[in-house]
């Protein structure tokens, strides 16, 4: 599956664009989207009791009615049920094909055995569902009929992935050329199903015109710049990464971000505890490296001593104004150099009464790359950043995106579908996360992985990407009964299987 992610406009200009330059016009790309909707469903239902349409008035509605008519000729008792009134067009023209009986959509009574194709409205729709369109849902989504939706479950945002008004739950759903956000954002990926992504003859060349931003996040996004380590590496060329941790009582979360980092390649990890941790980081610590830092000086002096590459710290630390002045003299000490920071939990938190003395520290003049990486979950999101979060009219990457643009940092807004934003808009939208991650110190540990890669070299945008995939694969293969100590021990084989694919192996 292809990595771009068009909004409703994008692959409207997509349509256009093809059109414009062939092969093939608008019936022929709507008779190829039709036809690829039903060659699904013979694959996967070929013993459907009956095949139950429901077209709307536009495209969507035009490529139910060429799938409808591929079924018939494939034997298959087929019904349409459509409201609209008949229309010029590519979609008219389906319509007139079709030459069957139409019937109402009050007529539509789906029951179990049923296969139902979900053609009323695609990714585009802009409006709530309402009236018999809406009734059909509802009646579709109390059977236990099998739904296929074309390009996009009704009701769903193409753009947002949010339900406008009442909207259908598909098993299966066909879209077109590229995904839309609104495949990837909850809860419209739930609601798709399992999602195809069909070719129906639009050229690649199109989107050199459009200029794609987002994209679902995934290996090929990333995977040119993944570490892989040569045989002259030493452990100090492979990069280290310092981890700063909490009290006496609160020393768990940076020890989980720092075995994550020295999972993720980092030649050398550091925890930096205060004097009264020392003793309960020492007990649990092996390969993990321990050095006493007390103050944002001890921080500093430390990292330039040892050269450090990346720096976590917000785990478990203890949120408040010990923590800004520690994230103040990092901030100061990456701007002079290649020091990158991963700011999570407490180190978001610390901010949330002066959000923009944080987003001051941050900020580079362009071009150049980011000094931070900031990993909220919604509530540290909405303190950070509570007009942002307030605007209900922003999907969560839209969110994202102005959130990075706002603070100068790469954001990872975490979730079931974790979104990656860098201040200049490009952003990705991950799409192999795992309700088993919701755990404690989950987060802590995707941390750690995002700092041991950029430890490694990474470009910040890369890693926080490569970093959220990994941490989302590692725990799906876990599955039930996953804990955050866990998570770690699950990267080898992962990393294995990745490097066996870098670019040069």
């Amino acid at each position: 599956m292809t990595l771009e992610l068009l909004t409703p406009d994008e692959m409207a200009r997509a349509d256009r664009l093809a059109i414009a330059s062939g092969p093939f016009d608008g019936d022929a790309l709507m008779r190829h989207a039709g036809a690829a909707v039903a060659a699904q469903i013979l694959v996967r239902y070929p013993g459907a009791a009956r095949v139950l349409v429901l077209a709307g008035p536009g495209n969507n509605g035009g490529d139910g009615f060429v799938a409808a008519a591929r079924l018939a000729e494939a034997g298959l008792g087929v019904q349409v049920h459509c409201d609209a009134p008949t229309h010029g067009g590519d979609a008219g023209r389906a319509r007139a094909d079709w030459g069957r009986p139409i019937r109402p959509l009050a007529e539509f009574q789906p029951r179990a055995g049923d296969v139902v194709v979900d053609a009323l409205f695609g990714a585009g729709l802009a409006r709530a569902v309402t009236g018999p369109a809406a009734d059909a849902i509802d009646r579709a989504n109390a059977s236990n009929a099998s739904v296929v939706a074309v390009d996009l479950p009704s009701g769903v945002s193409g753009g947002t992935g949010q339900p406008l008004g009442t909207a259908i739950r598909a098993d299966l759903t066909v879209t077109f050329f590229r995904l839309k956000p609104g495949h990837l954002l909850e809860p419209g990926r739930s609601l798709c199903g399992a999602t195809v992504q069909a070719d129906i003859g639009i050229p690649e060349t199109v989107l050199g015109d459009i200029g794609c931003r987002a994209f679902r996040n995934g290996p090929p996004l990333w995977l040119h710049w993944f570490p892989r380590p040569h045989r002259e590496a030493h452990k100090y060329s492979r990069g280290h990464v310092g981890v700063f941790s909490g009290g006496a009582s609160s020393t768990g979360a940076a020890r989980l971000a720092a075995l994550a980092a020295a999972r993720a390649g980092a030649g050398a990890v550091t925890v930096l505890s205060p004097g009264a941790a020392l003793q309960v980081n020492a007990m649990h610590l092996t390969s993990i490296m321990l050095r006493r830092a007390e103050t944002p000086d001890d921080a500093v002096a430390f990292a330039r001593e040892r050269r450090l590459a990346a720096a976590v710290i917000g785990p478990g630390f203890g949120a408040g104004s010990g923590c800004v002045e520690f994230v103040r003299a990092l901030a100061a000490l990456a701007g002079e150099g290649a020091l990158r920071l991963v700011l999570d939990a407490d180190a978001l938190t610390s901010f949330e009464e002066e959000p923009q003395a944080l987003f001051r520290m941050l900020d580079r003049p362009e071009p150049a790359e980011p000094l931070a990486l900031l990993t909220p979950h919604e509530g540290e999101f909405r303190r950070l950043f509570p007009d942002i979060a307030a605007d209900r009219t922003l999907s969560k990457l839209e969110r994202a995106r102005e959130a990075a643009r706002q603070s100068h940092a790469v954001v990872v807004l975490k979730g079931p579908d974790t979104v990656i934003a860098e201040p200049s808009g490009r952003s990705a939208v991950n799409a192999n996360g795992t309700p088993y991650l919701a755990t404690a110190g989950s987060g802590d540990v995707l941390a750690g992985i995002a700092a041991g890669l950029l430890a490694q070299g990474m470009p910040i945008f890369e890693a926080a990407c490569a970093a959220v995939w990994l941490h989302a694969e590692a725990g799906s293969r876990f599955g039930p009964g996953l804990i955050a100590e866990d998570l770690p021990g699950l990267l080898p084989p992962v990393l294995a299987e990745l490097l066996a694919r870098v670019p040069g192996r």
